[in-house]
């Protein structure tokens, strides 16, 4: 029997069934006992209205169980935004548990520029800075234009396939194997790394933490012999591992602390743009007027990009631990408490931007979304993630007038952390 595509057209139309049975459970569940780390939510897309009812009901929530101990969300756009910018009164510090929700292990603490304060984060972000400079995206352009045309030229025809292995990993590993001047025939390496050093450890399945680590030292390993490699050489490389090698900020870091800058950017050269792909395809072929609205006018490529990146999200929070006391919407931080801003939240508070449930390619200041972040921690390769998602929008509209049929729901990965997805079973119709 042929495979029959699944039609999405109504998803912003009418709620999905398996949302409402979602908000159904989320307004009946009481409200201190509401986990948002479950990865049930985030596999099951039913995270939704569980924040619709925080924003309005909770949104500085204090949570006192959960597998990784008691943290406070913050979900509207506004509080977010106070958190993100005050480095002074929230910190990253991987030694306070870093930037996620679940804290860093006591005994194997990988430091990193996302995880610093200033002094420390300013100059190690400097660093690597050069790599999405105006310049050097100027140079990576017609080379990321020329691998998505490849990429295309070789996708089946009339028959499914994954586009998350075909396209969306394949196109932002060879970005990333390009930025690390990374061994081609290994470059699948780095999308291995990436997933496990993200993967939630309770989850079944995902490695342990112990097998987790012995992953992560295998990286190590292998960047260790290309900073050796590059280290002496008398002029440094344009790429990641000579910038760190070279710069007096970054070349004398201990090991675990070149592990943990290789980790931030891998996941962030990795997830950002990985997930943004996929997630834009579906989005896009779910909202047909918006599809016949690119196609009508392509110079909205740029701001369908920037709503895309909005709408999915890609790591659905960031944390910070406070370094003292701090009174926010009625409710006092302590000292020392973990603080999750959920990106996911904020980027659809009708508070902040006009019907965030809609997928709106042209909408009024698109860029004002919190996917990228804030403050000194912004994405530092927002720059990059945004011209990879522009050229595959641009030689979509080239090639596939018709658009691409989704043939299934997607495969979501079982994470709080990263909104991404494991699979995409799709088919250009011949």
């Amino acid at each position: 029997m042929a495979t029959r595509a699944i039609d999405f057209a109504a998803l912003n139309d009418g709620e999905p069934p398996h949302l409402a049975a979602a908000r159904a459970q989320a307004y009946a569940t009481p409200l201190e006992t509401l986990d948002l780390l479950d990865t049930d939510l985030w596999t099951g897309d039913t995270h939704w209205p569980w924040f619709e009812r925080l924003r309005d009901e909770s949104p500085i929530h204090y949570h006192a169980g959960g597998g990784f101990g008691p943290y406070w969300s913050v979900t509207r756009y506004a509080d977010i935004m106070a958190v993100d910018t005050d480095h002074v009164r929230f910190s990253s510090d991987a030694h306070l548990g870093g930037i996620t929700a679940k804290d860093m292990d006591a005994d194997f603490i990988l430091p990193m520029f996302i995880a610093m304060d200033p002094p420390k984060h300013d100059v190690q972000r400097k660093a690597v800075s050069p790599i999405v400079s105006p310049g050097n995206l100027a140079f990576l352009e017609q080379l990321i234009r020329e691998r998505a045309q490849a990429i295309f030229d070789n996708l089946p025809v009339g028959e499914t396939f994954d586009w998350v292995d075909r396209v969306s990993i394949e196109l932002t590993t060879q970005m990333l194997a390009t930025l690390f001047d990374f061994p081609w025939e290994d470059r699948r390496l780095l999308t291995y790394w990436s997933d496990k050093a993200t993967a939630d450890e309770t989850v079944p399945g995902n490695p342990t933490k112990q097998e987790r680590e012995a992953i992560m030292l295998e990286c190590l390993v292998y960047f260790t012999k290309l900073w050796n490699e590059r280290v002496n050489a008398p002029e440094p490389g344009n790429d990641l591992v000579s910038m760190l090698a070279h710069n007096p900020a970054t070349r004398n870091m201990i090991p675990m602390e070149y592990l943990g800058n290789l980790i931030l950017l891998i996941v962030g050269g990795n997830d950002t743009t990985r997930n943004s792909i996929t997630g834009g395809l579906q989005f896009m072929m779910a909202n047909p007027s918006e599809w016949a609205k690119l196609k009508a006018n392509p110079a909205l490529v740029d701001s369908a990009v920037s709503e895309i990146i909005r709408y999915q999200t890609p790591l659905a929070h960031m944390r910070r631990t406070a370094l003292t006391d701090v009174e926010m919407g009625g409710k006092t931080i302590r000292k020392g408490d973990r603080v999750v801003m959920w990106y996911v939240s904020g980027n659809r508070d009708e508070r902040a931007i006009p019907e965030p449930n809609r997928f709106w390619i042209d909408r009024p200041r698109v860029r004002q979304h919190l996917s990228f972040g804030f403050g000194i921690h912004r994405c530092v390769g927002n720059r990059l993630a945004e011209l990879q998602l522009k050229i595959v929008w641009q030689e979509i509209l080239k090639r596939y007038p018709e658009g691409i049929e989704i043939m299934g729901p997607p495969t979501r990965v079982a994470s709080a952390f990263v909104k991404g997805y494991s699979s995409l079973p799709v088919r250009i119709p011949a």
